[in-house]
């Protein structure tokens, strides 16, 4: 997997990525993590693990990920959560499969799949979403705020991503579309996380997603 690259925003997450880290050093990739210079106690964590570490510029979780994005030089690259609830075990078949395709999405609601961390709130927000998604951009995702992501570092690099906060999960997705990409779906199972909560709101955020999907419709580009 030397041609494939993780991209790992982090938050406060000194309890989780140590052992993420840990998790997926076997893998043979590269490893970019992306957190905020005054978030010393996960600088610590990971002080003396092995990946490249940039300080963000910007603010939020969809910045984290651009600037990460960025820094990307291999063919490959996937996002890649810090709290430890994506399996790595998914990578390999991910990353065999996008050689044919510019991205391939993991999802929690395809047969086969699953989430230990999906709460009823959650759940509805993303059916809700995905719908939305399918009647207002054609998009064939079953699970359109999951943000376990493999894909061609050009393709990603194309979008032209603008989202800082919790948007880009369907930004990502429409862009795309729009694009013309190939794309598929994989059915995966999310672990709960390691530690700490989730840095989601769930209705503050799904209302800005809601006001950005239908901004979306009338933007286009």
């Amino acid at each position: 997997m030397e041609n494939l690259t993780l991209v790992i925003p982090a938050k406060r997450e000194e309890g989780s990525l140590p052992l993420v880290l840990k998790e997926i050093k076997n893998f043979n990739c590269k490893i970019i993590v992306v957190l905020e210079e005054n978030d010393l106690l996960t600088i610590e964590a990971i002080k003396d693990l092995e990946c490249k570490l940039i300080f963000q510029k910007g603010r939020g979780y969809g910045n984290a990920i651009i600037e990460g994005i960025n820094e990307v030089e291999t063919k490959y690259l996937c996002i890649f959560n810090a709290d430890g609830s994506f399996d790595p075990k998914y990578l390999s078949e991910m990353l065999k499969l996008c050689e044919n395709q510019d991205y391939v999405f993991a999802s929690r609601y395809l047969k086969g799949a699953g989430s230990d961390d999906d709460t009823i709130v959650t759940k509805i927000g993303n059916f809700i979403f995905s719908t939305l998604g399918k009647i207002l951009f054609s998009l064939k995702l079953s699970d359109i705020l999951y943000t376990y992501i493999l894909g061609k570092t050009e393709s990603f690099k194309s979008l032209n991503l603008k989202s800082n906060d919790f948007c880009l999960c369907v930004e990502i997705p429409v862009k795309m579309k729009r694009k013309n990409a190939r794309y598929l779906e994989i059915p995966s199972f999310e672990r709960i996380r390691i530690h700490g909560i989730k840095k989601v709101k769930a209705f503050q955020d799904g209302l800005k997603i809601l006001i950005y999907m239908i901004k979306l419709v009338f933007k286009v580009n």
